[in-house]
């Protein structure tokens, strides 16, 4: 049994089957991402791209696969992967393996691929063919065992009646099957209703998807389409008019049949809402049998899908063209392909002298193979495709497998060009998606990506340019209503002035804050939806630049403000949260609905570098404590604890009497922290240098990003050796800010430490009076002395002569406990470990833990 049988054998292969709107795709995806791997086939790159962006959402974009003919995002360690149905990697071993529109492995020019998928592409666990009712009897013969699940229209199809074109109703598309026919309608479309959006098979995605995307934010109320629109588009058409009902299929004009009328009248009503379907008046009124089946989905079912042999003889050009030819194993079931581009292309090079010469081996007939498959997007195979492919081969053959750049760039330069009318973009564009596939083709260019940036930024222009001159064509600009004069996407119609205001026609329309945008409310009448639309549109180049001025600006940009907020050029663009370590708090880009795919990882890279190294600059010493504690050999384990508590505690530790984190320090491990600037007081262990004011600031944050919360109150102001104590702010939230909470003030350390000095030295002669001279050192009154002379363990007495003095407390004396603000009285004190650490038997404060629970006993 060979690898495949057995995955056969295992797999649970399901068909879904349904019309259009039954929520298919959706469930495949689904289950796709119910499973620890998968793969899934779409019929174009354009549905092949939108879904990419839904599971990227989804499962993020380092998880997930883009593989079309002229795109390729692979993330390493990828787990999903979204491709065209030509472009699935069919021999890795996915969990979960779908395939799209499976229907279409009766078309004639594609067909032999699906049915390719549909025999032999399966996934370990399980394997999913989606596509129309009509492809059951043809799947239950070729895949034994196969599961059926069937798919009601979520919402009804109904049919309208023939309408005039000038009352077709708002959010209606109207069907022909021609460039010409499209033309037309779009120009009486533009005279009689204003303007309309134009699809068709020859544009461009970006192209296509900008058409879309200006009837889908209202600036048109209608699209005119070839059948382009039966597959890969949904948008939000309420009502389907067929402007003709007989198509050329490549070989002959032909009425339309059933499934093809359903396929294309089901892009009305998507998702719960109901759509209709009809006929413009120069058609006619449909069949009534052919309407009950269209609102019924009752459709003949195919008999026969498309086959070619993929167990090619490269032996010879002779013997590849023989193999080409082989008849399908099911002559009932299956037609063998004919006429396919590539099969065509390599007969027509096979005929070349020079060609025959060349190929004569299995290395050579295999890479004639490979060029023949280089796609003809113009649909055309002229005699000037077959001559590029020609030359191609001519130069990877003779050039050690690469084509020469100097060639290369000039055919490419040649394409770079926006003038000229729709159909000369439209040829250009065909042309550098050709070039686009080659790029991708790893082996045959010295610089591939660069030549794969290269072609698609020519595309994107090229788009851009076919996208406004149909704007232009077939948007009435005279109109009165700003809607109507959106023309050319926006792009030349609005702006963003120096301090962001964002325009259209000369009308304000909203504010570009940093990367968002905050639209004007109120002021632009009905007309605010499309505006508003068109505004975000324009803003897309905005944000790319600003994009790239952020990533290439110098620190010094952005400022980090006590609130954890990131401002760049004073506008807040991002925030600090809690990361796996105290120091190293991790940036969360703000929302903004204007960023593509990738934009918010980039500004959220450049933003951490600067994070990181405004925490280091400010906080250098508890850097070097964290690296003895992780790899100075010399620190014993106690040693170790202790660093590794001053840094959770961002440089500060309390001392108290039933548990004292230096308790178990030995002396070198003393003498190794003090070179590293650690300070050992009677109430606090703390690094000297850094209660300092930017220090201290940088401390606060972080204590208040590792919490989760707002900064509680102001940090003491540069200079002050104490400040009001809040009772609702913990003690943690002082300390870490390089005071001690004593009484009602927050007392700087060094100053309470040198202050507690010089109380002991006065204990040595024997209880003494409250020193109300020390009150103007900490920055209070006797009371404030008081308070420091309880918090380390004097107790007040009565002396002989009736006065109070200050003794220290005997260890038999009980004390009143420490309570931290916030807290109840007997409350533990806060965990000082971070997060990520807590509970690890093997980190430094467990280890001291121990130390400290032995030395007890």
């Amino acid at each position: 049994m060979t690898l495949s049988d057995h995955i056969a054998d295992k797999s649970r292969v399901v068909a879904v089957l349904g019309p259009t709107n039954t929520g298919k795709t959706h469930l495949a995806i689904e289950r796709m991402l119910g499973h620890s791997s998968g793969m899934i086939g779409f019929p174009l790159r354009l549905l092949a791209r939108e879904n990419y962006d839904k599971i990227c959402r989804l499962r993020g974009a380092q998880n997930v696969a883009l593989v079309t003919g002229e795109e390729r995002i692979i993330p390493r360690g990828a787990r999903y992967w979204v491709c065209t149905v030509e472009s699935m990697p069919v021999d890795r071993a996915v969990s979960f393996l779908a395939v799209d529109e499976i229907q279409l492995a009766a078309d004639p020019e594609r067909g032999h691929i699906f049915t390719d998928r549909l025999l032999n592409a399966r996934g370990l666990a399980e394997t999913m063919f989606l596509g129309s009712d009509t492809m059951r009897p043809i799947i239950r013969r070729l895949v034994p065992g196969v599961e059926f699940i069937s798919r009601p229209r979520l919402s009804s199809l109904t049919y309208a009646g023939q309408k005039k074109m000038t009352r077709l109703p708002p959010r209606s598309a109207v069907v022909a099957f021609s460039a010409s026919d499209v033309y037309a309608i779009a120009e009486l479309m533009r005279r009689q209703r204003g303007g309309t959006a134009v699809v068709l098979g020859a544009l461009s995605p970006r192209t296509r998807n900008a058409q879309v995307e200006m009837y889908q934010a209202g600036e048109v109320d209608y699209l005119v389409a070839t059948d382009a629109i039966g597959m890969g588009l949904n948008m939000d058409v309420d009502h389907v008019a067929f402007a003709r009902m007989v198509k050329f299929d490549g070989f002959a004009p032909r009425q339309l049949m059933p499934m093809e009328v359903g396929q294309i009248a089901g892009r009305a009503g998507r998702h719960m809402n109901d759509g209709t379907f009809g006929t413009t008046e120069d058609v006619g009124p449909l069949d009534a049998e052919l309407i009950q089946r269209v609102e019924e989905h009752e459709y003949d079912v195919l008999r026969q899908i498309v086959w070619r042999n993929n167990e090619l003889d490269f032996r010879s050009v002779a013997g590849l063209l023989r193999s080409l030819e082989r008849r399908p194993p099911d002559g009932e079931l299956m037609i063998r392909r004919r006429d396919a581009d590539d099969h065509a292309a390599l007969g027509v090079l096979a005929d070349t002298p020079l060609i025959r010469n060349f190929a004569t081996n299995k290395a050579a007939i295999r890479l004639l193979w490979e060029v023949c498959q280089i796609p003809d997007f113009s649909k055309v195979m002229s005699d000037e495709h077959a001559r590029l492919l020609g030359r191609i081969y001519e130069h990877l053959i003779q050039g050690d497998g690469r084509l020469p750049e100097d060639w290369v760039s000039r055919l490419v330069s040649r394409l770079d060009r926006t003038e000229g009318d729709i159909d000369a973009l439209v040829g250009r564009i065909a042309h550098i998606r050709t070039w686009t596939y080659i790029s991708h083709r790893g082996t045959w260019l010295d610089d591939s990506k660069g030549w794969q940036e290269k072609t698609r930024a020519i595309e994107d222009r090229l788009s851009d340019a076919l996208h406004s001159r149909l704007t232009e064509r077939f948007v009435d600009r005279r109109s009165a209503m700003l809607v109507r004069r959106l023309a050319s996407g926006a792009t030349l119609l609005g702006h963003v002035t120096e301090d962001g205001e964002v325009q259209v026609e000369g009308a304000r329309v909203g504010q570009l804050a940093g990367f968002r945008f905050e639209p004007e409310s109120g002021n632009l009448g009905e007309d605010e939806r499309a505006v508003l639309a068109a505004a975000r549109r324009i803003l897309k180049d905005e944000i790319s630049g600003r994009v790239r001025a952020l990533q290439t600006a110098g620190d010094d940009a952005f400022t980090l403000a006590a609130t954890g907020q990131i401002e760049w050029q004073s506008v807040p663009v991002a925030r600090l949260v809690a990361g796996d370590d105290v120091l190293a708090p991790r940036v969360q880009v703000l929302d903004s609905a204007l960023f593509e795919s990738g934009q918010s990882d980039k500004i959220r890279d450049r933003l951490q570098s600067f994070v990181l190294r405004w925490v280091r600059r400010r906080l250098e010493p508890l850097f070097a404590l964290d690296e003895a504690q992780r790899s100075d050999a010399r620190l014993g384990g106690a040693g170790r604890g202790l660093a590794y508590q001053l840094v959770e505690g961002l440089g500060t530790l309390a001392r108290f009497a039933d548990g004292d984190p230096a308790g178990h320090v030995e002396k070198a491990d003393r003498a190794i922290l003090t070179k590293l600037g650690v300070r050992f007081g009677r109430k606090s262990i703390w690094v000297a240098s850094l209660v300092k004011p930017a220090a201290a600031e940088a401390r606060a944050l972080l204590w208040a990003v590792n919490n989760g919360l707002a900064l509680p109150a102001p940090v003491p102001q540069p200079g002050r050796v104490s400040a009001p104590r809040v009772e609702a702010v913990p003690d943690a939230f002082y300390e870490a800010c390089g005071y001690m909470a004593v009484g009602r003030l927050a007392v700087r350390i060094d100053v309470l430490e040198r202050t507690a000095g010089d109380i002991a030295e006065r204990a040595k002669d024997g209880p003494f009076a409250t020193p109300v001279e020390l009150a103007s050192r900490i920055g209070g009154r006797a009371e404030d002395v008081e308070a420091l002379l309880r918090s380390l363990s004097f107790k007040q007495v009565q002396a002989e002569d009736g006065s109070q003095r200050w003794r220290r407390r005997r260890r038999s004396e009980p004390q009143r406990p420490r309570q931290v603000a916030g807290t109840k009285p007997g409350a533990p004190k806060p965990a000082l470990v971070a997060r990520s650490l807590r509970g690890r038997e093997e980190s430094p404060f467990a280890v001291l833990k121990q130390l400290m629970t032995a030395g007890g006993r």
